[in-house]
């Protein structure tokens, strides 16, 4: 699959890492808190912004009971209704646009994650970009395919999905109309473990698939993401907030605004050290050669002298002989004086 853009961003290998800013729940239901939150993605240089759409009812029963409790208690969420947790959470769908503009007007890409096909209808009269399929939709082949119909790029968070279950997602984007597909690796844990995400899933994904691949990163910190770039991933998503001391559905694994700075600079910095298969001295390492260890004359020689290791040595820098030749040229005369410090070469030798 050859690159391809989202809005005026180049996605693929040979372009930076495009780093994604979720801000998902953390906006804690101010909408002044939510631009906030934009413009402090922009400033720490995310190139785009992730919003979910969905309402409560949308996505589940205004139930407290079975298993619409959370009563895990291993969970964040724990002792809450799904109904209630999705209503502390979710985005009024009223603050879309004004959100989407101040993102564009500051440089960034603005889409989301819609949750079944109104929110994709409602999102289409936004004009959006591009659309991303959460890791618990990833089996919701009917709005995949609605996703898929609007001929735009679509990310699919591969989480807790098999093998056969994102072959056939896949082939149910690609048959509905979708060219430009990412699949992003992702744990669905929050937060999740380094040991638990195993990022080298990420080249086998663009190898089974042929498609861009990436990371929907759910650990702490910044150190996944950039071993990601080092795998193929030339897509990074991360949930984002301003404090997490503040609290919210998604502040404990959220990055703050300092260390989505630091996200976006490495992952970069990784991608460019990448390159290319390369041996031998680069064009910037021509200088450095000099630099190498070669044989010296390190004591006065007379004209007869025999060379020793007590008047030639290896050491810097690299004008004369290379190290390898020290034994054949110890035993042989000076063909003529040679003052200390001078690099020793053939013609020197008798």
């Amino acid at each position: 699959m050859s690159a391809f853009k989202i809005g005026h961003r180049a996605i693929g290998l040979d372009a930076p890492p495009f780093v994604i800013a979720e801000m998902s729940g953390n906006h804690n239901q101010s909408l002044e808190r939510a631009l906030a939150i934009v413009e402090a993605a922009a400033k720490a240089g995310a190139h785009a912004l992730k919003l979910q759409t969905y309402t409560p009812d949308t996505m589940t029963l205004n139930l407290d009971e079975g298993e619409f409790h959370i009563g895990d208690p291993n969970s964040l969420w724990a002792g809450s209704s799904l109904y209630k947790l999705y209503g502390e959470a979710y985005t009024p769908w009223e603050w879309h646009q004004p959100l989407f503009e101040r993102a564009n007007a500051l440089g960034m890409l603005a889409f989301s994650t819609p949750f079944d096909e109104s929110a994709v209808d409602f999102l289409e009269s936004l004009q959006v970009p591009a659309y991303k399929i959460a890791s618990f939709e990833n089996t919701d082949i009917p709005l995949i395919r609605k996703v898929a119909a609007t001929g735009k790029p679509m990310i699919i968070s591969t989480g807790m999905a098999n093998v056969a279950e994102l072959d056939e997602s896949v082939r149910a984007a690609r048959e509905a109309g979708c060219a430009q597909l990412i699949l992003l690796k992702c744990t669905s844990t929050y937060p999740a473990t380094p040991a638990n995400t195993h990022l080298r899933t990420i080249p086998h994904l663009r190898d089974l698939f042929g498609c861009e691949v990436g990371l929907s990163d759910h650990t702490m910190g910044v150190g996944a993401s950039v071993a990601a770039v080092a795998l193929g991933a030339t897509v990074l998503e991360k949930h984002f907030t301003l404090r997490r001391a503040d609290g919210g559905v998604d502040a404990s694994f959220s990055l703050e605004p300092d260390e989505m700075a630091a996200l976006v600079v490495e992952t970069e910095r990784a991608w460019q050290a990448l390159g290319q298969v390369q041996y031998g001295a680069t064009s910037a390492e021509q200088k450095s050669l000099v630099f190498r260890r070669s044989l010296y004359v390190v004591a006065d020689v007379a004209a007869g002298e025999t060379l020793s290791h007590a008047n030639v040595r290896a050491i810097r820098p690299g004008l004369g002989l290379p190290p390898k030749h020290l034994e054949l040229v110890i035993g042989r005369r000076a063909g003529q004086a040679i003052k200390r410090g001078t690099p020793l070469a053939w013609s020197l030798l008798a």
